[in-house]
């Protein structure tokens, strides 16, 4: 993989963290009202055809079933957990709180990169990631007293999904066509999540349509960003970009909730933001002497 590429892949999941940062909020709204596994297949159901309608454009219906389905399916039911788990966390902190404890995600995918994928992740990298999870440290408080809620818990456990989903969609990219890989991922999650969720299942008002929109949009341009970021550049590499959610999540907590972060959460994130931006200058460098 050549530094030029990790950048583009860089590029593209600071796309995806933008765009998922509003879908998340979309998600937070829509958990006051339904229960989580309901969210999670909403958010499955309304990008499903836009995902659809892209897969047609791209002419890659073609061998749809000629993919690897051990890792498909597996995809499929950490998708699910991850977004119900995810929902149920955001009922009870706020986005920039939800954030901070999702920050294990990317040491998580950088160590499984290194014992799965036989990586070699170098010192800068490596730099870049602690400094990160230092700050983590400073907007948890050293008592870690985020983490010990149910809601806490919860979120910390769809990190743990979305790492190993991650690390899957990164040995998927190099077999199966990106758009079967995101069409899979939408249709499993779309029928596992409604199956589970029929039971206590709310019926969606008329009112939230604009909300189901804006979860449609933002679920399909986000997934498109993020496989990108992961089938073609090293999950270590765009892992750390993560860090940015942060800055999302404080602007939206204050315009919609009117609520800001303590000095430590602030502090923190500058320190997580700082890490990432270290990191997309270390691999331009890369790129910038590869191609003088």
């Amino acid at each position: 993989m050549s530094g030029r590429g990790n950048l583009r892949s860089i590029y593209a999941m600071l796309i995806a963290v933008a765009v998922f940062s509003l879908m998340d909020t979309a998600l937070k709204l829509l958990t006051v009202r339904y229960p989580p596994m309901q969210v999670a297949a909403l958010r499955a159901l309304t990008s499903l055809p836009l995902m659809l309608a892209y897969v047609g454009w791209r002419g890659a219906y073609g061998g749809f079933f000629r993919v690897r389905w051990s890792l498909q399916l597996l995809r499929g039911v950490l998708g699910i957990a991850m977004l119900s788990l995810f929902a149920y966390g955001l009922r009870a902190v706020s986005l920039a709180e939800a954030y901070s404890i999702f920050f294990i995600a990317p040491a998580l995918i950088t160590a499984l990169s290194v014992v799965i994928l036989k990586e070699r992740v170098d010192a800068a990298r490596w730099i870049a990631i602690l400094v990160g999870l230092v700050g983590v440290v400073v907007v948890l408080r050293p008592t870690g007293e985020g983490m010990l809620t149910l809601g806490g818990l919860a979120i910390l456990c769809a990190a743990a999904c979305y790492a190993v989903s991650a690390i899957m969609a990164r040995i998927l990219g190099r077999t199966d066509r990106n758009e079967h890989v995101m069409l899979w991922l939408i249709l499993l999650m779309s029928a596992g999540a409604s199956a589970l969720a029929a039971p206590t299942w709310v019926g969606v008002r008329i009112d939230d349509a604009p909300l189901l929109c804006g979860l449609a949009v933002s679920g399909f341009v986000g997934q498109l960003a993020i496989t990108e970021a992961f089938s073609r550049g090293e999950p270590s590499s765009v892992a750390p970009l993560e860090y940015t959610a942060l800055a999302w999540g404080v602007a939206l907590d204050w315009l919609l909730w009117r609520t800001l972060p303590d000095q430590f959460t602030l502090i923190g994130a500058a320190i997580i933001i700082g890490s990432g931006i270290y990191l997309i200058r270390h691999e331009h460098g890369h790129a910038a002497s590869e191609h003088p």
